[in-house]
């Protein structure tokens, strides 16, 4: 059988990995050639923004191209296995892809919901191999959180398609590298492989071969740095298998965080608020669950040999959701088909244009936020998960301020009460949305 005309796609999205946390994006500690060398090979984001400060949100966005609550996953999912998130209704990438002649996988963390409707199987993936709720034990593959009754009974959750599976003692990190490394060398026609790693998400696991090349750092920072480094080393094994098919300049592969940094207390190694807890967001303000650019900037890279000019920085600011009608436009697809809130980068990537966006929207909780141009604002934003909002509105120059150090309302008031209304009328419209498409299927209605 003759070579796929079509690219192959990979799409590999990390867990809490913060801005800083890559060699290639300035860190001293991590140690991450191989995701570097994508970088390299194609392009590395400077201003990508992910869908939400938090997990399920950015998760649903980056494969329906809409905006979070347009897709019907607005904030983290519950882990029971009744739990609602993601349906059919909103096509999923995969979904997408499957009628242009593509193969689709998910192998690794979904997140998207444990009802049936709401699993890979049934939102556009032939295979899956993985969990499905937020997080698991490293080597046992268990939920921790409580079930529906409010208990703390843990949950086993490891699954290949619908069926429980057990893998007791391996590694999630190596397990899931090596079932996308198989997936690869068995493919014979074009395929869609997305990658849900859940490093660097708490609990703090590491194999000791990967703690020992950091042995120069403190313990905390070792964890930390051997779990990326594991997946680094995941990244490398993947482009070998591509490079052993010789379809490696014929692949997209496209890598991002799902969010900032976490500073939840179980990233705190040693109990204390001064212990190194889970990543760098780069000089940004905010973390996980803040709509300042810590929470929502992200590391991402795209390499695609035979579609993008080498060594690429991109400044443009971009979102997570334009990766959908991106890749669907690369591989022949017809984006109007699809209703969606991401637009086509592609002169983007290929140094034919600016960013396509006027304006950028987020929400978490009480938390509203939008980018137009160089100006960002966020409404009642909070630094950190359980904190009081810093200021109730708090309006920003990214251009020449880009850690939002500075708040111009006083000094700009009417760009500040434009932009609010601006940001307001957005979740209003979104509220009104939500309630009339999806509200009944979380039980809120």
């Amino acid at each position: 059988m003759g070579k796929p005309t079509k690219p192959n796609v990979i799409v590999i999205m990390t867990d809490d990995q913060g801005y800083g946390d890559l060699s290639c994006m300035g860190s001293k500690d991590f140690v991450t050639p191989h995701i570097d060398s994508l970088a390299e090979q194609g392009a590395r984001f400077s201003c990508m923004y992910a869908a939400s400060p938090v997990c399920s949100p950015s998760r649903a966005a980056l494969l329906t191209g809409k905006y979070p609550g347009n897709a019907g996953v607005r904030s983290i999912l519950a882990g029971h296995r009744r739990a609602s998130g993601l349906l059919p209704q909103n096509p999923t990438l995969a979904a997408a892809l499957k009628p242009l002649g593509y193969k689709t996988a998910h192998i690794g963390k979904w997140h998207l919901g444990l009802k049936p409707e709401s699993r890979p199987t049934q939102n556009g993936f032939d295979y899956f191999y993985g969990f499905l709720a937020g997080c698991i034990d490293y080597y046992s593959h268990i939920f921790y959180w409580g079930m529906s009754d409010g208990k703390t009974n843990p949950t086993h959750d490891l699954w290949e398609n619908d069926q429980e599976i057990y893998a007791n003692g391996e590694y999630f990190t190596e397990l899931i590298s090596r079932k996308a490394v198989d997936y690869i060398q068995a493919q014979t026609e074009p395929f869609m492989l997305y990658l849900g790693y859940n490093a660097p998400h708490y609990p703090m696991h590491a194999p000791q071969k990967y703690t020992d090349r950091f042995s120069h750092l403190p313990w905390d920072k070792q964890i930390m740095c051997a779990m990326i480094s594991a997946v680094d080393d995941g990244v490398g094994d993947i482009v070998a298998a591509l490079k052993r098919k010789g379809i490696f300049e014929n692949t997209i592969i496209y890598y991002q965080s799902d969010n900032g940094p976490s500073r939840e207390s179980r990233n705190f190694l040693d109990g204390t608020t001064d212990a190194y807890y889970g990543g760098s967001a780069g000089g940004f303000k905010g973390h996980k669950f803040s709509l300042f650019e810590g929470g929502i900037r992200v590391p991402a890279i795209i390499s695609w040999q035979n579609g993008i000019p080498k060594g690429q920085v991109i400044n443009e600011p971009l979102h997570a959701m334009d990766i959908f009608p991106t890749i669907l436009a690369a591989v022949g697809g017809n984006i109007a088909e699809y209703q969606l809130d991401g637009l086509d980068i592609t002169k983007v990537l290929t140094q034919q244009g600016k960013s396509p966006h006027d304006t950028l929207f987020w929400e978490m909780d009480n938390q509203t936020a939008v980018r137009r141009g160089d100006y960002k604002l966020v409404l009642n934003g909070q630094l950190v998960e359980g904190e009081p909002p810093q200021d109730p509105v708090f309006l920003s120059n990214l251009s020449n301020d880009p850690a939002e150090t500075t708040n111009l309302v006083q000094s700009q008031p009417e760009l500040a009460e434009e932009l609010t209304v601006v940001a307001q009328q957005w979740r209003q419209n979104l509220e009104i949305g939500w309630r009339k498409g999806y509200a009944g299927h979380y039980g809120l209605a």
